[in-house]
């Protein structure tokens, strides 16, 4: 009985350890206990026979205790009744925690680390782009530079004028006998517009020079000529730093056009800046139609409705971004300032026969000055007016009367108001023109005419007569107080010019004393010029690919992307040590059940 107390109180597994072989003092002789472990599982079998009276039990709960496993009492074919005691060893909690917190500090970095890069990150802009057009007039060429950001709304950039330079001397067009001279003009602006643009960017910055009517008829009367100044100009700029891509001879639809997209854009109607700072298109904003007198051509380009006029090419369709637009444009060649007074000389000289003394009523009194033949027939305008003794060198004088109403009938016999045969949808000689409606911005020599006498912006039919009468009754001595930049070779052209804008606007445009307020007489808006070269540039950048924004990240992309790698694996790695301890302690438990119903039932 006490070997069977001292058995039951006995602990055998106080000092276990794998393999030990555990005898209690005294009791060598009928009891044998052996620890074994295999695979992570511990046994433990009695192999001699226990009295009866052992709890039994008991020592099953002892090896519970010792190593947090089950155990079940079997029946031995051959040694009688055996307790066999096996089962898992519990996982200890530390590695589960260590793995719930690398986990959670793995999911916080990458969020951080994510937000920083997202939300941390400078946008730099990539820098303005230059481009550089040359408008190659009749009577003189002016040189502009546009600026824009290399990023664009809608495909078109938003354009402004840095600097502005006129070339001295003539048009392009005069240089026929010489073509090699026409580009050496351009060497004083093109120092100073170097100076304008960064030398960095000098490479990148496009330029254009397109030719307008001077040079289209020249073309027209000497092809060769106009071809070689052309050629003479491309190899001067393939000489300089910039990127040279085209002289062209543009044509006068194209330069209506262009004048147009200048007009409209300077006025605000093809974008405006939100109170976001945002370039927005304006909702419901209307056109402005564009008046332009060069000295070889003038045109007109307004919005017409599409159902009007479609047979006729002078309806074009435009896009500028991202909106089409209708417009009706027409240039007149042989109708701008300057041909269209060697045409009114010329009709003046009709009756030429010996006199060489002619007068002029468009002249200021007392106001002489002489020309010689091919000054005033030299031209293809006036090609067809020709007298039969022509001789280029002979001298022509003409003397101011100052006669303003004989002035504007003279002026009148310049257009062939008689070809329209009283159909509305005609201006002169024969041209379809839909009725004008809306606003016009008129510029270049419209403005100049209009500045002489102090006019400006808008103002009545009314005030422009009275304006022209009252200069036009001077005499020459009185001009240089009227006018603050006394030029000869315009001043003594001023009265002429009024009148035959008159004529253009009122008898062939078909303005009126209501609509002429809708003209506003302009030269430039804020500190861009009204120019077709403006809309030229404009309608370029639809063509020069725009350049993505640049991001300046807070962590290099592959610094990021590393970190982002090791911290997800990490997580990975945890999440899938997690995933295998629930399943293996789901499987304990469930042994665990098995052996304790087991138990039980013994």
């Amino acid at each position: 009985m006490s070997t069977i107390q001292n058995l039951q109180s006995f602990d055998p597994f106080a000092d276990a350890t794998k393999g030990d072989d555990l005898l209690p003092a005294g009791t060598e002789d009928y009891i044998h206990i052996r620890i074994q472990q295999r695979n992570g599982r511990k046994t433990l079998t009695t192999v001699q026979g226990i009295a009866d009276d052992y709890d039994k039990k008991k020592l099953v709960k002892a090896f519970k205790k010792k190593f947090a496993c089950n155990g079940t009492v079997i029946e031995h074919p051959e040694y009688g009744e055996v307790i066999q005691l096996q089962g898992l060893k519990v996982l200890s909690r530390t590695p589960a925690i260590i793995a719930l917190v690398v986990l959670f500090l793995s999911i916080v970095v990458l969020m951080a680390i994510t937000l920083i890069q997202t939300h941390q990150k400078e946008v730099l802009f990539p820098g303005p782009k230059y481009g550089i057009v040359l408008d190659a007039g009749s009577s003189r060429t002016t040189i502009y530079v546009y600026q824009w950001p290399a990023e664009k709304a809608n495909n078109t950039g938003v354009v402004s004028q840095t600097f502005k330079c006129n070339v001295k001397g003539s048009g392009i067009s005069n240089y026929a006998e010489n073509p090699q001279d026409a580009p050496k003009a351009f060497e004083d602006c093109m120092q100073k517009v170097k100076g304008h643009i960064p030398v960095r960017l000098h490479g990148s910055t496009c330029v254009y020079l397109g030719a307008t009517a001077g040079m289209r008829l020249l073309r027209l009367q000497n092809e060769t000529a106009a071809n070689e100044i052309l050629e003479s100009i491309e190899n001067y700029f393939e000489s300089q730093p910039f990127d040279f891509r085209d002289a062209q001879i543009i044509s006068g639809q194209e330069e209506g056009i262009y004048g147009w997209i200048t007009a409209n854009y300077l006025m605000g109607n093809f974008l405006q800046k939100s109170l976001w700072h945002m370039w927005v298109h304006p909702s419901g904003k209307e056109t402005t139609g564009a008046l332009d007198l060069g000295g070889a051509s003038t045109q007109i380009s307004f919005a017409a409705e599409e159902k009007v006029g479609l047979n006729t090419s002078d309806i074009m369709k435009v896009t500028l971004y991202g909106y089409e637009y209708t417009l009706y444009t027409h240039s007149f060649q042989c109708y701008g300032r300057n041909e269209a007074e060697k045409r009114f000389l010329a009709t003046l000289l009709q009756d030429y026969t010996t006199e060489t003394t002619f007068t002029n009523p468009c002249y200021p009194q007392n106001y002489i000055t002489t020309f010689t033949e091919a000054q005033v027939f030299g031209s293809l305008c006036t090609e067809d007016l020709r007298p039969e003794r022509y001789n280029p060198n002979n001298i022509i004088t003409f003397e101011g009367t100052g006669d303003p109403s004989l002035c504007r009938e003279k002026v009148a016999s310049l257009f062939n108001f008689s070809a329209c045969h009283d159909h509305e949808a005609c201006s002169f000689d024969g041209v379809y023109q839909p009725r004008v409606k809306g606003s016009f911005v008129a510029f270049a020599g419209f403005y100049y005419t209009a500045n002489a006498f102090n006019l400006s912006g808008s103002f009545s039919l009314h005030t422009f007569n009275l304006s022209t009468w009252n200069f036009c009754s001077k005499n020459w001595n009185q001009l240089p107080v009227l006018l603050p930049q006394f030029d000869e070779q315009y001043a003594r052209s001023y009265c002429f010019s009024a009148h035959y804008i008159y004529h253009l606007l009122v008898s062939g445009y078909k303005f009126t004393e209501e609509n002429w307020p809708q003209i506003h007489f302009k030269k430039e808006v804020g500190n861009s010029s009204i120019a077709w070269s403006l809309g030229y540039m404009l309608s370029l950048t639809n063509q020069i690919p725009a350049e993505s924004l640049l991001i300046r990240l807070p962590i290099k992309p592959s610094a990021f992307m590393g970190t982002l790698a090791f911290f997800a694996a990490v997580a990975l790695l945890c999440l899938t040590y997690l995933i295998y301890l629930c399943v293996l302690s789901r499987n304990q438990r469930r042994s665990q059940h098995a052996l304790d119903n087991m138990v039980d039932s013994e």
